[in-house]
Parts: C-alpha cells; structure tokens; sequence
C-alpha cells in the first residue's frame, strides 16, 4: 500500500533499546530520502522496575513522502515490548492501527505489574484482536542467537533489533543502511553488531515468511528533494555543529563551559568529540563555573558557549551578568524542560522565555532567539553566535526538549552560503587613543583581545566610566551606560516577521515562537484544506523583535498566541505593542502540542 506518511512510535522498558531501534528507523527512512520527524519520549526515573508502568520509554517517528512538521498525534503502527508499555502508549495509536507485541513479555507476572485484572490484555482494553501482530521475540532472538556465545542478559538485549527487522519489513526498507549503523555504532565490539545484524535479518524474515501485517506492507516513495548529503540529526547535535561553523567562519577558537543536565548535555558530549576542530570544552564544578569560565575564555577571544537547561540558567545568571556589563560575546544556550525546579526534566515545555529576556539583576537587556525545529538549531546556533561576536554581548538561544532531542533529515549546509561574521576588533589607528568602552557608530564597543602589545585593559563586574574605562559610581554616567546597553541590543538588525498561509485575507492569525512551529503550521495547513481563511506568524527572533511586529499583529481581526506556557509571550507581546490583545492557546503538560487539539481550538476562535 502506497501511503505519503505514516507514523510509528516504539516502546518499551527503559533498558530494551526503544530509543536506538527509533533511530536506526529513522536514519533508514532519511536515506532514502524521506522526510522525518521524531519525538523521544523517556522517563525521568534513572532506571524505574522492569516491566512498571512509569518505567516505559517510547520513541515516536514520522515519515512522508513530502516534507513533515511534527512527529505525529497517533501512529499508525506501534511496537510494544511488553505489557505495560502496551496499558500506556495504545492511547498514542490510531483506532485502526497495527500492534505489534513480544507475547513472550506478556506473562501472568507482566500483565500484574501492569495493572491488568485479566489475562487476555488485548480484550481488556478493547483492542481488535485482527490487527495485533503477536510475536515470541524474546524466544526467536534466543533462538537466533543460541550458537553465539553470549549470555542470556546480553542475548535479551537485542530484543529491540527484532522488532526493528520487523518493522522494516512493513515499510519494504532496505536493512543495508541498518546494518552500516551498527557497524559504525560497534565499531569496537564487532561480534555484538554481527550479533544484532543476526536479529534484524530474523525479524525481517519473520515478517515476510509469515506475512505477519495486520494490514498491509506500506510504501513511502520519496518525491523530490533539493538534491545533497543528507544526514539524520537532532537537535542537539545540530546545535553543536552550528557553533562549530560559526567559529570557523569567524576565524576562532571554539570554548564551552558547561555542567551536565538533561536535555543540554548532549551538546557537551558532541563539542568534547571534535577536539581536532578547535572546539575546548570543559565539565565545570557547577553552572556559574560553566559560564564564568566562558566570559573568561571570551575576554581572551574565543567564541564562548555556555549549555544548560531552565535551572542552570538561574544559576548563571550573576555570571551571564557580568558579560552583560563587561560587553563581551557570549552564546547562552538554554534547553528548555519541564519546571518548576527539578520538574520533569526529560519532558519539554517553553517555560524560560520571561527568564531569558528579564530574569536578572539590574537593566541587563540580552538578545534571545529561538529554534524552531532539530535542523533549524544549527541556524539558530550560527545566527546566536553571529550576533553575540558582531555585537559584543551575550546572546540567549532558546531550544527545548522536543527539538533538542528529536530528529529529522538534515541536509549539509554550504558555509560558503553563509554570511561573514566579521567582530568589531579594534582598529590599528586607534592605538594609544583607545579605551575599553570607546563605540563603533552603531554603540557597539571595539573589541581588544588580550596580546595585542599598546591595547592592555581591565574589564570587570563594577560600572565603568564610558569615557576612560575607570570604575565609577557617578549616577549620571551610570543612567548614559544602562542606555548605552540597552540601545545597543535594540538597534541590532534582524529579519522582518514573515507571515505565511493567507497571509493577505486571513480572518484569524496564529502566532507562536520556537519549538511549536511545526505543530502550529500543521494545525494552519489542516484549517486552509478545510476552507478556513488562516494565516501564521512565527517568532524566531524575540529580543529585538522583528521592526514590522506591530504592523502584523495588528493587522488581523483575531489573533491567537500559542504557546507551551501559561501565557509568557503573549504577555511580552502586549507589554511591546499597543492595543494588541490576542487570544491565548496554553498548554503546560510537558508533551507536544496536538494539532488536532489545536484545530478545535483554533476553530472555535474563527
């Protein structure tokens, strides 16, 4: 069956390789040109008990024929390893979706500690029984690999690899591009990726052999693509890869300081792989070191990053205010999660956004800008850095946990295709006459790195006199700095607001900013098919807000601001524009939104 998408989520207990299963799919669906969408869905618990309801990871995968925006509301085949993950995850499929399950993980033991009363789970919960692909996993994969030589433990987890087989024999994939992933991912231990080739292959077989669909074997044929090298990425590595380019553009070193927490970590594992790139990273002691030790490495003239999540931004906000007032460049990145406090820290929520434009002592005005999808970090990541090197301040880039950690197809970018980054280092002329905070035409203050013989200067935390540089406490020169900053970052050029959809008649415009750009354009596109007057404007770009943001939002009878929050941008929104009162779409639940929830919504505003 010929189909332009469908939607697969796998899940399982935490240790049975859902997370690796979806990727592999995913990168297979990406060579051949599909478009993807991903959503991890994993739990907080560090390893909750096997077979326990909190305990179930799941990893959602969209594929299309054309280009995709979400990661899906419901799949349309879904794989559950055992029986818990069964009880919580049939909410995500579809009503006529294929299950697939190991019947083997669906013992008396199994279906208690998922909180069934009966014995026929299937039954229980209404499923129809023709579309359930009931498979012994665990004992084929025993089989498959009983002259391997492996124990049991290390047997049992390629359980996943199994149902990966399978699944590829539904889609008609070819497992070649499979098989050069595990090579490359066990490179150092061979005999379990040959092993894990093994049970893919059985997993396929097993599939064609028994013609084991409850449906039919579906076929996503890729239409046309901008020809290039394309590669699965997340979000998070292609944020890595964005700092990487903008530093060699620049024609610098690459510095991160950086403390582990999820969702930001991984950017800390990509940085500390690419030594041989000019890329330093350190693991400091704790969040203020990470972005203390980055204003340090950016006074000595490095491209300076500092990563974390929603509380490790409250932890460096002394530090992000000492680059506020010492004027340096440096990249703030924000991996926003669920809150407040620890919350839930594997799920995403758009939450910082008033703490990345206000959340410090003093006037301290900082850029903010937002990603909008897994591949747009690596533009959002180059464009932040851009802005902080060019303009001398330190500039917060906000990702979340959906686009952090999910996928999609990314085609290799061109530099040649970007633009300069050109720092206002400090000229030649200007030796013997230059002081620390002595301004470009634009207010922005040159640039002296250290080592340049006539340009030594101290920089620090107390106020500066804007003529010598001296400290001073004089309240009149002190109101002509905090302006000076303040004007600084509002004079800093960015692209006009663009508005797409019916942009010239729309009767209801939606509004949003960062990681819900996809779910927001889906829900638009459902409401034009259905013959609504709709249009869409989304921000990237939040502090300074695009020159034409009035013009826009005032432009549409109704206007809607959508958010995964209680209502932080739209109140910035109205802070900024006159007159402007929108309705409000908020959702806080730590999920994506769901374009079909929208659509209702955005129905009953129309």
């Amino acid at each position: 069956m010929d189909r332009e998408e469908v939607v697969v989520r796998f899940s399982g207990d935490s240790g049975d390789g859902m997370q690796l299963a979806g990727n592999i799919f995913s990168t297979v669906s990406a060579t051949v040109g599909n478009s993807i969408s991903t959503f991890p869905d994993y739990p907080a618990d560090i390893r909750a008990p096997q077979g326990s309801l909190t305990g179930v990871s799941g990893f959602q995968v969209h594929i299309g024929a054309d280009q995709v925006f979400t990661p899906g509301d419901r799949c349309d085949v879904l794989v559950a390893m055992n029986a818990a993950a069964l009880k919580t995850q049939y909410k995500y499929a579809k009503p006529d979706a294929t299950i697939l399950i190991d019947i083997d993980s669906f013992g008396p033991k199994d279906l208690e500690k998922a909180a069934f009363t009966t014995d026929d789970p299937i039954a229980e919960m209404g499923i129809d029984a023709d579309r359930v692909i009931a498979c012994p996993i665990s004992q084929m994969v025993k089989d498959c690999l009983k002259d391997s030589g492996m124990d049991l433990k290390a047997v049992m987890k390629c359980r996943n690899m199994f149902a990966l087989g399978l699944v590829c024999w539904l889609f008609d994939r070819d497992l070649e591009v499979a098989y050069a992933f595990l090579r490359e991912k066990f490179a150092k231990k061979p005999e379990v990726a040959e092993a894990n080739i093994r049970v893919i292959q059985a997993g396929y077989d097993y599939g064609h052999n028994t013609h084991s669909s409850a449906t039919n074997v579906y076929r996503i044929e890729t239409k046309t693509k901008c020809p290039g090298r394309y590669m699965d990425i997340t979000g998070n590595k292609a944020t890595a890869y964005g700092f990487i380019a903008a530093a060699e553009k620049a024609g610098l070193k690459l510095y991160l300081g950086s403390y582990p927490i999820t969702p930001a970590t991984d950017v800390l594992h990509e940085l500390s792989k690419h030594k041989s790139l000019g890329v330093t990273t350190v693991q400091c002691e704790d969040e203020i070191a990470g972005c203390a030790s980055s204003v340090g490495a950016s006074f000595a003239g490095a491209l300076a990053v500092t990563s974390t999540s929603g509380p490790g931004i409250c932890l460096k906000s002394e530090a992000m205010n000492l680059a506020v007032i010492m004027e340096l460049p440096l990249v703030v990145l924000d991996v926003q999660r669920g809150g407040p406090a620890t919350g839930l820290p594997t799920k995403s929520e758009q939450t910082d956004l008033l703490q990345a434009l206000f959340g410090r002592n003093g006037e301290s005005p900082m850029p903010v800008i937002a990603a909008t999808s897994p591949t747009d970090c690596f533009d959002a990541a180059y464009q932040a850095s851009k802005m902080a090197l060019e303009h001398m301040t330190p500039v917060v880039l906000l990702t979340d946990a959906y686009v952090a950690n999910g996928s999609a197809a990314f085609r290799l970018p061109d530099l040649n295709e970007y633009p300069a980054i050109c720092p206002p280092y400090v000229p030649e002329e200007l030796r013997g006459a230059w002081t620390p905070y002595m301004r470009k035409e634009d207010g922005v203050r040159y640039w002296a790195v250290p080592g340049r013989e006539g340009f030594e200067h101290i920089l620090g935390g107390l106020e500066k006199d804007d003529k010598t540089g001296a400290i001073s406490t004089n309240p009149e020169n002190h109101d002509l700095m905090t302006r000076k900053r303040a004007d600084k970052i509002a004079a800093i050029p960015v692209p006009d607001l663009e508005v797409i959809g019916d942009a010239e008649d729309a009767e209801l415009l939606i509004v949003g900013f960062g990681g819900t750009y996809g779910h927001l354009r889906a829900a638009m596109e459902e409401m034009r098919q259905a013959g609504k007057k709709v249009a869409m404007a989304h921000f990237k770009f939040i502090n300074p807000l695009p020159k034409n943001t009035a013009e826009v939002l005032l432009r549409y009878p109704r206007v809607v601001v959508a958010e995964q929050n209680m209502g932080q941008l739209a109140a910035y929104l109205r802070m900024k524009v006159d007159g402007f009162v929108p309705a409000q779409f908020n959702q806080v639940k730590g999920q994506p939104f769901v374009v079909s929830e929208l659509v209702k919504a955005f129905d009953s505003i129309l």
